[in-house]
């Protein structure tokens, strides 16, 4: 092998190994996103089939609608647990507040859209302007859930009369109100767990999201990328916040609607 063939041999290697290059045309801080995403996938995945495989343990309730009551034995139906709105006390609008909590969301995922695009054109204004409705749709998706769990766990005028294992290990009889940990007035034990679990880890990632959003539009606002000749951080962050709004929609279907 002459010496000019092993320096291109040598030269090629450093092409491919030496750093610099871009799979699929996506930056480094991009592809480490995706790859973040990736395991929270898994890990929303794992707590929904989770979800799943205990709710088909249990039964439905059978009975007409406007008998229904909070019990241990069958699983309680989602539109009659989730239908108070807030300063609208004794209406009942089953999943009216939670749609309109996941409209807001899903708004937001439009706005954010637009903010990546006009990142793209360098247009600073624009990306300013979606970011803030971006940032404003989820601190209110945080307020909305922030209400809806205080309705939970305090519960109904009326609550149900349920019977269960307290923490001494003795069958209790008694009238229950909202929910924690242990008991609920809506039915079994782990759906209350569930409920607080699954939409709490959510709420957790769109609390960071919210985080992130006001660190992007403030470093838009005061020239930051401009500066950098680029709007790069605005579309990484705006994939995280679509996997959240994403996410969202499995957790409406599986724990709301099923």
């Amino acid at each position: 092998m002459s010496a000019h063939s092993t320096a291109i041999g040598v030269s090629s290697k450093r092409g491919v190994w030496g750093g610099g290059n871009e799979p699929l045309k996506a930056s480094y801080g991009k592809l480490m996103m995706w790859f973040f995403l990736l395991s929270d996938i898994f890990t929303f995945a794992a707590f929904l089939i989770s979800y799943l495989a205990i709710r088909v343990s249990y039964p439905s309730y059978a009975g007409p609608a406007e008998s229904f009551v909070g019990s241990n034995e069958y699983w309680p139906i989602p539109e009659l647990v989730f239908e108070a709105v807030p300063f609208l006390h004794g209406v009942h609008a089953p999943l009216v507040f939670v749609g309109i909590m996941t409209f807001i969301l899903i708004a937001s995922s439009v706005t954010m859209v637009l903010a990546v695009e006009a990142g793209h054109r360098n247009d600073r204004g624009d990306v300013v302007k979606w970011m803030l409705w971006t940032l404003l749709g989820g601190i209110t998706f945080l307020s909305c859930q922030a209400w809806e769990w205080s309705h939970f766990i305090h519960g109904t005028d009326a609550g149900s009369v349920l019977t269960y294992v307290n923490g001494l290990g003795q069958n209790v009889t008694e009238t229950v109100f909202g929910a924690n940990l242990m008991v609920n007035e809506y039915g079994p034990s782990a759906f209350a767990q569930l409920f607080f679990f699954i939409t709490g880890f959510h709420g957790f990632h769109v609390t960071i999201g919210v985080f992130l959003l006001f660190l992007c539009f403030y470093q838009a606002a005061v020239g930051v990328y401009d500066k950098r000749g680029h709007y790069e951080m605005v579309e990484k962050i705006g994939l995280y916040w679509h996997f959240v709004d994403l996410v969202w929609v499995f957790v409406f279907t599986l724990f709301y609607l099923i």
